[in-house]
């Protein structure tokens, strides 16, 4: 189970919302350098680097800043804006491993299974979910699509790997919405990665455990509960990558 520490930009610092709420943001980096190196530093294999700024307007505009954070040799699962083929070449010129596009995945399945084919697994869908329905243009507006219902649609085309985040505990530090993660699980085959609410590490280990029951669920990403120093980042590591049944 890969573990995915997030990194979000605005204006060109590291920040953190709650529910997707631009108002309520707190800034912990001035350079979101300082977090990616920290994350290399302590095992991290990939990085979950979120452009807040393009997904509130519908177009990247931290790429270079995305590009740096590739130059250090960690693999970056970029999204946040993407939203036509041009932001897309332009992220993998970056040196981005995982292409993460969102609000046009739901609005346009053509698009969907254009991607899948030319750039294969270095495309994701991101699902945001309000009670079940998909959030969009960076979760500012709900849409009547139910998540698993998308999920399925773009798994049909060839999308390996969703990200599945429950806005109702994003940044909240409240704890995942567990069932509401297995019930995507169960509905698709494909990789499934958890995001939203992860508070501690007894959260990172029920995950683990998890992973054991559905071979499906990825990793999962980890955002304010490090900022906050909530969990340990070594232990973190530890856990996500025991062996199976292991103490």
């Amino acid at each position: 189970m890969i573990i995915y520490p997030a990194i979000d930009i605005k204006n060109g610092v590291c920040v953190r919302l709650v529910q997707g709420v631009e108002e309520m943001e707190t800034q912990y980096f001035d350079d979101p350098l300082e977090p990616a190196k920290m994350f290399k530093d302590v095992g991290a294999e990939w990085v979950h680097v979120v452009d807040l700024d393009g997904a509130f307007t519908g177009e990247p505009k931290n790429t270079e800043i995305v590009k740096a954070i590739c130059d250090l040799g960690l693999k970056v699962q970029f999204g946040g804006g993407i939203r036509t083929f041009e932001n897309v070449e332009s992220a993998l010129s970056a040196g981005v491993s995982r292409i993460v596009v969102g609000t046009r995945a739901c609005q346009d399945r053509g698009f969907v299974v254009d991607l899948a084919k030319k750039y294969g697994e270095k495309i994701a869908v991101g699902i945001d979910a309000r009670e079940g329905k998909v959030a969009v243009k960076g979760w500012v507006e709900t849409t009547d699509t139910p998540a698993v219902a998308l999920a399925q649609s773009v798994a049909e085309v060839g999308i390996k790997t969703i990200i599945y985040t429950d806005i109702s505990t994003d940044g909240a530090m409240t704890g995942p919405n567990f069932e509401g993660q297995k019930h995507m699980w169960e509905s698709v085959d494909c990789n499934v990665i958890a995001s939203g609410g992860v508070h501690d590490n007894h959260d990172i280990t029920h995950y683990k455990d998890l992973s054991e029951r559905y071979p499906n669920l990825d990793g999962v990403i980890v955002g304010k509960a490090i900022y906050e120093h909530k969990i340990d980042l070594n232990r973190t590591f530890n856990i996500a990558t025991r062996p199976p049944f292991s103490k």
